[in-house]
């Protein structure tokens, strides 16, 4: 039995080089990938497994082993999508060693990816399901050990190590820093207010705002934003 569960766990394939039922990775891609594109043009309640059946070029049989109903899978989507923004942002962050070329980085990259028409997208969908499904979305938001604000944390923490920040409570920092680079774009595009993504002298206006704010609290030396901070990006 204990084999048979490392199996499922690890995704590896039976003998023969086929995977068990429910357990084939680019099956389970290709589900969600249709799934999201129905949910994206439908929304989560006109959507049906049907309509994703169709999508994603599968049978209902085939759906109903990986995925247990239509909650299930915008389950998934959700996962997924936090999954990939966060390791999105660890990239940006890797091996940045001076914290403003850092911040900037990573607010220049989450601004843009947190307001582009596909996140957007999204992110209405997930308002429209909150009050059905608030564990999900809470999860999205909140998942306590891998998102971006996490990310971001880890970051100015070893900053903080290495005495280039005096921060008390790194959760919080996080937290101010990501609304302030995001806050206004997100909620102008969230309800229309926006038509598209903001232009890069806006974006990097605001990031650059944004940094001199933190560094003002948070800097050793209450260090000041330059023009060297974009030659990093």
């Amino acid at each position: 039995m204990a084999r048979q569960t490392r199996k499922l766990e690890t995704c590896d394939p039976v003998p023969g080089g086929r995977f068990a039922a429910g357990e084939d990775p680019a099956k389970r891609e290709q589900i969600i990938d249709g799934a999201k594109s129905v949910f994206m043009k439908l929304g989560f309640d006109a959507a049906s497994m049907n309509d994703i059946t169709r999508e994603a070029g599968v049978s209902k049989g085939t759906i109903y082993v990986y995925f247990q109903n239509k909650e299930d899978l915008f389950s998934a989507i959700v996962a997924r999508e936090r999954e990939r923004i966060t390791l999105r942002m660890r990239d940006i962050l890797a091996g940045s060693e001076e914290v403003e070329s850092g911040l900037y980085r990573f607010g220049m990259g989450f601004a843009t990816h947190i307001t582009s028409p596909q996140v957007i997208s999204a992110m209405r969908t997930v308002i429209g399901v909150v009050d059905r499904l608030p564990s999900i979305c809470q999860h999205f938001f909140n998942s306590p050990s891998h998102n971006v604000r996490t990310v971001l944390e880890d970051f100015l923490k070893r900053h903080i190590a290495l005495g280039n920040l005096e921060v008390e409570d790194t959760d919080l920092a996080a937290r101010q820093f990501i609304d302030m680079v995001s806050g206004s774009f997100f909620k102008f595009r969230l309800f229309g207010d926006l038509d598209d993504v903001p232009p890069f002298r806006e974006l990097d206006r605001s990031v650059t705002g944004a940094i001199k704010v933190f560094m003002a609290a948070y800097g050793v030396h209450n260090a000041s934003v330059t023009t060297k901070t974009k030659e990093h990006a």
